[in-house]
């Protein structure tokens, strides 16, 4: 095999990988149905969403920071991990913040079996109701994976899909919070979904670094004029089913 040969071939891969990757896990790909990645806005509004929560004790410290400067987000939370800090679920609530339904294991593997996913999905609204009265409205699917069953699946229980931007490609790894915050703030632009996680893989884990990243990035988009909003009221959709 030639140098060029194996050149040639390397491209092909990357080019195939990339095109997998753009159209089933990229934030920004619509192709299977709309999955919004920020809201149609004009305004400096910004929506903090946390994934994979909730996980003590990082998610109550980032709570307890938005607490003190009135501003309210969006957590997407997997069903077992709602099942281990339940009441960090309710205090979420009671403070105006939405709950999200984000799966109940956050397995790759429920993508492959046949009805698994509608079956998280359906658990977890089923945690969710029993712990807070209410039905999320919203669901955010792990890695931001779609596919025409996945959707299908999420339209049939009357939820509403959310995708939206990484603070940082390396933040479930901790990095350094500044390093978070700079590239979160540097990507900021009216209508952002901003995602950051409070947990990891449902599996919990140290996630100090996001917490130091979300106070630095709140506090310079509010001396920047920005003001922040739940996801339901920055696209104009329900936050919990009738």
């Amino acid at each position: 095999m030639t140098l060029a040969w194996s050149v040639g071939i390397g491209i092909v891969v990357v080019a195939v990988t990339g095109g997998l990757y753009w159209l089933f896990m990229s934030p920004y790909s619509q192709v299977f149905g709309r999955y919004p990645y920020r809201g149609d806005r004009t305004d400096r509004v910004v929506a903090l969403t946390f994934d994979d929560g909730p996980n003590e004790p990082y998610t109550s410290q980032i709570a307890e920071y938005l607490a003190g400067r009135n501003i309210r987000a969006t957590f997407f939370q997997v069903g077992r991990c709602v099942e281990r800090h339940p009441d960090t679920t309710a205090r979420l609530a009671a403070a105006g913040h939405v709950i999200g339904n984000h799966s109940y294991a956050h397995a790759f593997h429920a993508y492959l079996v046949p009805g698994r996913l509608s079956r998280e999905i359906a658990r977890t609204q089923r945690i969710l109701r029993d712990r807070l009265g209410r039905t999320p409205a919203l669901y955010r699917s792990p890695w931001l994976w779609r596919q025409p069953l996945l959707l299908r699946a999420v339209r049939s229980r009357a939820l509403q899909p959310v995708s939206g931007e990484f603070c940082h490609p390396l933040e479930v790894f901790q990095p350094d919070g500044a390093r978070i915050a700079r590239r979160a703030i540097a990507k900021t632009r009216p209508g952002s979904i901003l995602i950051f996680h409070d947990g990891f893989d449902g599996r919990g884990g140290n996630r100090a670094e996001t917490v130091r990243a979300v106070r630095l990035t709140a506090e310079e988009l509010l001396r920047s004029g920005y003001r922040f909003v739940t996801v339901d009221e920055l696209l104009g959709v329900p936050a919990y089913q009738a």
